[in-house]
Formats: structure tokens, C-alpha cells, sequence
């Protein structure tokens, strides 16, 4: 049991886990999640009680009869924005489930960029709160008033944040322990060491033509990670020059 702002089904099929990983999202379209995290290693860790997910529907706090959640932009302009008293509104509702570790993330465009450092800090904590944004934005009182943290998955706009949300709980979401079968293959992947990932090959050992590296069925372990370290770095230097840059600074 938790606390709660407004009524709610006592007999559900989706129980609250104490001690889970907790994943809330404040959104105006609940129906779409868990939608991909529902599926996969993801799914089945949800399934599993090593996470858990709550949806938080922004319209059941709209004003009128109508619900309203947005309004016209103060000083004029295209398009709508959020409400400042009607976020607030989910926010608090989101706080009474809220535990621990559970920052408050509002995903926008103009946020820092979210990235595998971001992901292991939400990963390490108790869960996240996560805010979806649509129209032109969330009035910026409330997140001044809340200290909301801003990320983004990137220099472009969508139409809403939920896919940018599925994003980042999958991101996190797998790296909770018991997640993955295999744990240490976290640990060779693409930004765990500032590298992007070498490549990797499998059967067939020819094919059309093009054979697996030599090394890599030498069984000589030692040479098969020198092997991989030179292919990330010479990757890494190619496509992003600028996590090559920061890795050589460091």
C-alpha cells in the first residue's frame, strides 16, 4: 500500500513491490507503456518483479470539463504548452510513490544529453520519475519550482516524450542486476570503458567470401583483447571524434 492523491482500485493485478526498481511516467498517453519494455529481456525482468512501472495519466488533473492540461504561450507564439499547476498536480502524486533515489527527469530537447553514464546513475538508484513532454513544452516555473533535471536523447524533436522515455528505462533497466543473463557482457559493450563496441562476429567462419579475423579463433585470449581494444579505439576515432577527443583529455 501507498499513499495516494486521488482514488484508486485496491484489487489490481499489478501490486506495488517493495524494494523494486521503480520506473513512473507522467504522461498523457498511458496506453502506450510498457509498449517495447514490455517485451524482450526488458519484458520478462518486468514480469519477474525486478522492476516495476507506473503510469501516471497527466489528463485525470486537467481543469474543466474538459481537463484541460495546456494553455497559450505567455507573450504570444505558436503552439501550447504545459500547465505549471496541472504538472504539479502529477508530480505530487508521482512524490507519493516516489522512494530513495528517484530523480525527476523532464525529457526534452533542450536537456543534456542523456548517455551511458546517465543510464548507470539512474540504474544505481531506487527508480525514476519521468515527464513526458508534448505541444511546446512544460511551463519552466515548475521546473525551476520542482528542480527538475532535463536530459535528451539527441540534437532533433519529437512529437512527445514517450518513445524518448522507453529509451531511457530500457537503457536502465538493463543494467539492474538479474536483467541480463550474462552481466559481464555490460562490460565490453559500446561507452562502458568511453569506447564505442569493436565488432563482433559468429558462425558461419566464411561467408561469401569474408572470413572471421584470425585472432579471433586463435584461443589466445590475451591477443583477442588487444585485438578488440585497437578495434574500438580505431572505430571510436572514425565515427566520433569528439568521445575520442574526451578520452584522450582524460
Amino acid at each position: 500500500m501507498r499513499p495516494t492523491l486521488r482514488p484508486r482500485e485496491l484489487m489490481t493485478g499489478e501490486p506495488d513491490l517493495a524494494g523494486v526498481w521503480t520506473a513512473q511516467v507522467i504522461t498523457l498517453l498511458p496506453q502506450a507503456f510498457p509498449g517495447v519494455l514490455g517485451e524482450s529481456l526488458t519484458g520478462r525482468a518486468l514480469k519477474d518483479g525486478l522492476w516495476q512501472l507506473r503510469t501516471i495519466d497527466l489528463r485525470t488533473f486537467g481543469l474543466g470539463p474538459h481537463r484541460n492540461v495546456d494553455d497559450t504561450p505567455a507573450g504570444g507564439g505558436p503552439g501550447m504548452v504545459l500547465r505549471a499547476d496541472v504538472m504539479a498536480s502529477a508530480i505530487a502524486e508521482a512524490g507519493a510513490g516516489a522512494r530513495g533515489r528517484m530523480p525527476l527527469v523532464y525529457l526534452t530537447p533542450r536537456g543534456r544529453p542523456f548517455d551511458q553514464a546517465a543510464a548507470r546513475r539512474l540504474a544505481q538508484g531506487d527508480g525514476v520519475t519521468l515527464i513526458c513532454g508534448r505541444f511546446e513544452g512544460l511551463d519552466q516555473r515548475v521546473i525551476d519550482g520542482f528542480g527538475i533535471e532535463e536530459i535528451s536523447l539527441g540534437d532533433f524533436v519529437m512529437t512527445g516524450g514517450e518513445i524518448a522515455a522507453q529509451a531511457v528505462l530500457d537503457a536502465a533497466v538493463r543494467l539492474l542486476p538479474g536483467v541480463l543473463g550474462n552481466a559481464a557482457s555490460t562490460e565490453e559493450e559500446s561507452f562502458s570503458a568511453g569506447l564505442l563496441e569493436h565488432p563482433q562476429y559468429t558462425r558461419p567462419p566464411v561467408w561469401e567470401g569474408r572470413e572471421i579475423p584470425p585472432v579471433l579463433l586463435s584461443g589466445n585470449h590475451a591477443e583477442i583483447a588487444k585485438w578488440r581494444r585497437a578495434q574500438a579505439e580505431q572505430v571510436t576515432a572514425e565515427r566520433r571524434p569528439d568521445l575520442w577527443a574526451r578520452l584522450k583529455r582524460e
